[in-house]
């Protein structure tokens, strides 16, 4: 599990700590503020951690992250991540609760060799994964020819690594009990189950006995079935780690509602979520959730030019998006009350 996260001049994060972090956290700010890439920053961390000498894989740690950082964020070259107009190297350190820390750092002028990389890198058997705003399943074969035959830029590694942990092999036995009992629940709030033909190579939705093309379902389904197959196929386990960019992108406001659920749910059996989002909507449900159930969410919230960190545990947090909605609904009922 990550314990902290500390940035210096990491493109748009130009100075960022967040500490104590738990089992569900959350960042909030306008769009523009920096909210992706820090979950992309600590994608590409996990991501390399859990690549360094896995099975057969022989490629030195620093090799791993040049890839992951070039394909992520898909740059020139490694030194176009360094924020601009301010001196000093880019640096992130990523501490793991009970397993150390990784870090690392480069310069403004680096191609490929990052500068500094501290040893040993801590090893994971875990998988963590990136769930896109945008879903995956009517892209995928777009996705896999951009990046497999052509090597083009355009969908990032959090893309290209969606599709293939969709595509993973299930274990044999029984799942995990949280995960299945998430699955029913998606299931239900859904009214159905997304499904891949490996015959055909196309995702289908199923009602039933009934399949339709996943292109004539809605977005907000394909992206719920998502994170439904990574379940089914056990890609997930516990202590995976899941950043999720924006859970509100195409989903109704009770589907939002009933995916938070699921998603602390599974965040009690050991999976680490992440959220990005700028929905008044998802801060007020986890804000709920959390002192309902007086358990804690931290939130790092942008606003004034800088980070501040809260807990959802303490209330709402003081934020434009949250002061805006509110004044929003205080003008409606000043409306309604003239």
């Amino acid at each position: 599990m990550i314990s902290k996260v500390v940035l210096k001049n990491f493109g748009p994060l130009a100075d960022l700590e967040w500490s104590d972090l738990g089992s569900l956290n959350l960042v909030i700010g306008q769009n523009g503020s920096g909210k992706t890439f820090l979950l992309k920053a600590l994608y590409t961390a996990m991501r390399t951690m859990e690549g360094y000498r896995r099975g057969d894989d022989k490629r030195l740690a620093g090799d791993i992250l040049f890839e992951k950082l070039y394909w992520t964020f898909q740059p020139d070259k490694l030194g176009d991540l360094v924020t601009k107009r301010r001196s000093g190297p880019l640096a992130c350190e990523v501490g793991l609760r009970g397993k150390g820390s990784f870090s690392y750092r480069f310069g403004k002028n680096t191609s490929r060799k990052i500068g500094f990389l501290k040893e040993p890198v801590p090893k994971r058997n875990s998988n963590s994964i990136f769930l896109p705003a945008k879903e995956v399943l009517s892209l995928q074969h777009v996705i896999l020819t951009s990046r497999e035959r052509d090597s083009v830029f355009g969908f990032d590694d959090t893309y290209f690594d969606l599709v293939h942990a969709l595509q993973h092999p299930a274990t044999r036995g029984n799942n995990f009990r949280a995960f299945s009992e998430a699955r029913k629940r998606l299931k239900k709030a859904f009214d159905g189950r997304v499904s891949y033909d490996a015959s055909t190579k196309r995702w289908y939705f199923v009602q039933g006995s009934v399949r339709f093309d996943i292109g004539l379902t809605s977005e907000g389904i394909r992206k719920i079935g998502v994170l439904d197959t990574l379940l089914g196929n056990r890609y997930l386990t516990p202590h995976s780690i899941v950043f999720v960019d924006e859970p509100e992108a195409a989903l109704h406001p009770t589907a939002i509602s009933q995916l938070l659920d699921i998603v602390e749910m599974l965040s009690e059996t050991g999976i680490q979520f992440f959220l990005a989002s700028h929905s008044y909507f998802v801060v007020k449900k986890l804000a709920l959730m959390a002192q309902a159930k007086k358990i804690s969410i931290p939130v790092l919230s942008y606003h004034e030019r800088r980070w501040h960190r809260e807990d959802l545990r303490d209330g709402m947090v003081s934020n434009p998006i949250i002061d805006e909605s509110i004044r929003l609904y205080e003008e409606e009922v000043g409306m309604v009350l003239k």
